[in-house]
């Protein structure tokens, strides 16, 4: 791309990173999106004070996803009832960030980023996780 292609773009918004999730999730083996039931996709610019802290981190910019809710490993066999769905929260400032310092696209790191979200909480490895990614590919 040329200086001018650049000229009149924004960065990507937030309906523009829920549109890459969405697409990237979409893209994901069936199998493993069945393991996800009823998950949501949310995005905000940073997480809250709250959320950086129930992970131990300081700086709104290290917190690029969150998984929220209760995952398959502690599923019990009795269902839960009255709870909200479970939530993958993407950070789209740090997201932006972290694209704008390496060489992968934005959905490559949008759906690295997913991935992993989803799949340390199912109680997947990174082997596991990478494998997945590269399916989607």
């Amino acid at each position: 791309m040329s200086g001018n292609d650049w000229h009149d773009r924004a960065a990507p918004a937030i309906e523009d990173i829920e549109a890459i999730a969405q697409a990237a999730f979409a893209a994901l083996p069936e199998a493993f999106r069945a393991l996800t039931g009823g998950l949501v996709f949310r995005v905000a610019d940073f997480a809250d004070a709250e959320a950086l802290a129930s992970v131990g981190l300081e700086s709104e910019f290290d917190l690029l996803g969150l998984f929220v809710g209760i995952g398959l490993p502690q599923e019990g066999a009795v269902p839960f009832t009255g709870r909200m769905p479970n939530q993958i929260w993407l950070f789209r400032r740090p997201i932006l960030d972290f694209w704008a310092e390496g060489d992968d696209t934005l959905g490559a790191v949008v759906t690295h980023v997913l991935v992993h979200e989803i799949g340390h909480h199912f109680g997947l490895s990174d082997e596991d996780m990478e494998r997945i990614e590269d399916e989607a590919d």
